[in-house]
């Protein structure tokens, strides 16, 4: 089977296209709809079903969750309505897409096999660790190729703030942090996350990956700054750790969640 349909849903946007397995790539452009707000299942499957009958889809479906699934049930639910836990997502949005055979994955987890196997992370061994940065902070971890699932990093306590709720692209938005500013925020979550894995590579995806461009340099610039200082007003986070590993950005970008679902479904 060359094409599956894949979806990703975030926390502000759900999004899809059908999925060319071969390349790695949509097969076409991708539909996008708003998460409803509140995020429940009901209104989210409502949503997916949207994307999917957008291209008259009628063959095997993945579908990120931004969430910890095992065995295609919610365990958690950071970023969307409480009433996920315990659902069994893929039976709910397989009987939304009219009996659509329907995989379910996290959606960092996702992200992360889409660029190992496409993308920046392509060949590499070790340890790869993907962060996506969004509504949340997404990861995904992998030792030789092989990924451990649902390890949820966004949600690491670092000096008493969730770091998630301290450095995601959402929070950048809602505070009108400069780049320099968010850029220090996510080199100290890099360097506590390093301290924990010690991954040799750090590829940054979710939407920012397009304007890698903005923050990628500042971040490297603190690298370089050796024995650097400084508060930022958090109340916290005031010593800047070097890091050792690569950072590189997602070359899928914001794709790679759907490619990722998709491969998953057709157990790629």
């Amino acid at each position: 089977m060359r094409n599956v349909f894949g979806v990703d849903v975030g926390g502000s946007g759900i999004k899809g296209a059908p999925v060319d397995l071969e390349r790695g790539d949509l097969a076409q452009e991708r539909h996008k709809v708003l998460t409803p707000q509140p995020a429940t299942p009901d209104a989210v499957a409502g949503r997916v079903a949207e994307v999917v009958s957008h291209f008259g889809w009628s063959g095997p479906v993945g579908i990120t969750f931004p969430g910890v699934i095992t065995a295609n049930t919610v365990r958690t639910a950071a970023n969307v309505a409480k009433k996920w836990v315990g659902v069994d997502a893929a039976r709910l949005l397989g009987d939304r897409l009219g009996g659509l055979p329907v995989t379910v994955v996290n959606d960092a987890d996702a992200a992360g096999v889409a660029e190992m196997r496409f993308g920046a992370g392509k060949g590499r061994k070790g340890t790869v660790i993907l962060l996506t940065f969004g509504t949340g902070i997404g990861s995904a971890v992998f030792n030789d190729g092989h990924l451990v699932p649902n390890t949820e990093l966004g949600h690491l306590e670092l000096h008493g703030h969730e770091a998630e709720k301290h450095a995601s692209t959402k929070v950048k938005e809602d505070e009108d942090l400069s780049w320099s500013h968010w850029a220090r925020r996510v080199h100290k979550y890099l360097a506590h996350v390093e301290m924990l894995f010690s991954p040799e590579l750090f590829i940054i995806g979710g939407g920012v990956s397009r304007k890698a461009d903005k923050f990628l340099p500042l971040i490297e610039g603190i690298k370089g700054a050796k024995g650097l200082k400084g508060v930022d007003g958090t109340g916290g986070f005031d010593s800047i750790a070097s890091i050792k590993a690569e950072i590189v950005p997602a070359q899928l970008q914001n794709n790679a969640g759907i490619v990722g679902a998709a491969m998953v479904a057709a157990g790629r």
